[in-house]
């Protein structure tokens, strides 16, 4: 049985990113795969995850230690990406929204107050945190938000809403993006319990079933000055987030791809039709090799990804191109792999299915594929095609 590491990029890793790998890897398989199958069937979403993330130092890996976070560098945090998401997607949507969409905006545009104030509950899973910047009516357009922001007697007021809210019915703050009066972008923190702020939960997801998705709700929610991020001050800073947030989704597709895979491959071998196992058959040696070749080139493109995050040389474009095709590969894995399991692909005795169909959400969520095609397309010609 051919390693699921096949240019033996183990080999590029340092032992502490090896460790981390071992570790999370380790917890994936004893904590989230036993039960999120269950999770997932009711439309339930384990909170109890939230501290035991905390507790392993998935949460802001790459904050420094001083506030919270794990000090680490970005090929570790897309390391954990990747093994939290062979359990679920959810499951690693928290850890990407948490991370890059919370505590990395408070940490690289909030004061030393804020960041002191939340980053270490942040990290313990004590906080929970939720990032608002798609609305009803502007989602792949975010520089139309309506959502407003005005300064008025003892602060601002902020007014609006928020759609497809990752953590939103359970988050005890929201870093939330409005337009102030000078017509600008501004990041503001927003905790729980100030008067007019709400939250409601989307039911009949068929994708993310495990994920609490909402909606957050402003109606003249009086801010204080005190959670004004400073400098968060232009649409440009909220697509810095996403940056981040995407680099982890790259990763965390690989991680779906190997699970599909290794299922795949271990049914293939233990599955006999016509007096043989069915991987003897050529056209199921086809599927798993092509597989095992789209897992390998993501691989590869994720950990340079991953050094040029540490060098802060990587670009958007980069990280567009990682997610798009990272996510497009998983998804044709898991088609495959349900093929190869037949009937049996279809059930939960198997986490195939469940994994194909959050797939089609992260096709969707920071970015849409297609969005992502255009982002590359005008880094390439110059032309941006979505102005």
């Amino acid at each position: 049985m051919l390693t699921t590491d096949f240019f033996k990029i183990e080999e590029l890793l340092t032992p502490e990113q090896r460790l981390i790998t071992q570790v999370v890897k380790e917890f994936c398989d004893i904590e989230i795969k036993p039960v999120i199958e269950g999770y997932a069937q009711r439309a339930e979403f384990p909170l109890q995850f939230v501290r035991k993330f905390g507790e392993l130092g998935v949460f802001g890996p790459t904050i420094p230690r001083e506030y919270g976070g794990g000090g680490l560098d970005y090929v570790s945090y897309g390391l954990m990406c990747q093994e939290i998401e062979r359990g679920d997607s959810s499951m690693r949507s928290t850890v990407s929204v948490q991370s890059s969409l919370v505590m990395w905006p408070i940490y690289q545009f909030g004061s030393e107050e804020q960041k002191q104030k939340y980053l270490p509950g942040l990290g313990k899973g004590e906080i929970l945190g939720c990032f608002g910047l798609t609305e009803p009516d502007y989602g792949s357009d975010p520089g139309g938000l309506k959502t407003t922001i005005s300064k008025t007697q003892g602060g601002y007021l902020l007014n609006g809403s928020k759609m497809w809210i990752s953590n939103a019915p359970f988050a005890d703050i929201a870093v939330v993006w409005a337009r102030n009066e000078d017509g600008r972008v501004q990041g503001v923190i927003v905790d729980r319990g100030m008067p007019g702020f709400t939250t409601a939960t989307i039911h009949g997801k068929w994708s993310l079933r495990a994920s609490a998705t909402g909606e957050l709700i402003f109606d003249k929610v009086l801010i204080p000055k005190e959670n004004i991020l400073p400098d968060a001050v232009g649409l440009k800073a909220a697509l810095q987030c996403l940056d981040h947030a995407r680099f982890g989704v790259a990763w965390g597709a690989i991680g779906v791809a190997l699970d599909c895979y290794e299922t795949a491959l271990k049914y293939s071998g233990e599955r006999f039709q016509f007096n043989k196992p069915i991987s003897s058959f050529q056209l199921v040696q086809k599927k798993l090799a092509e597989m095992l070749t789209e897992i390998t080139k993501a691989q590869l493109l994720s950990w340079r990804l991953g050094t040029l995050m540490n060098d802060s040389r990587a670009t958007t474009s980069q990280i567009s191109m990682a997610k798009r095709n990272n996510v497009e590969m998983a998804l044709q894995v898991a088609r495959e792999s349900r093929q190869i399991l037949g009937a049996m692909g279809i059930t939960d005795s198997f986490p195939i299915m469940r994994h194909m169909m959050n797939l089609e959400s992260v096709m969707t969520y920071e970015g849409t594929h297609d969005i992502h095609l255009l982002i590359l397309g005008a880094e390439i010609t110059g032309n941006p095609a979505f102005k």
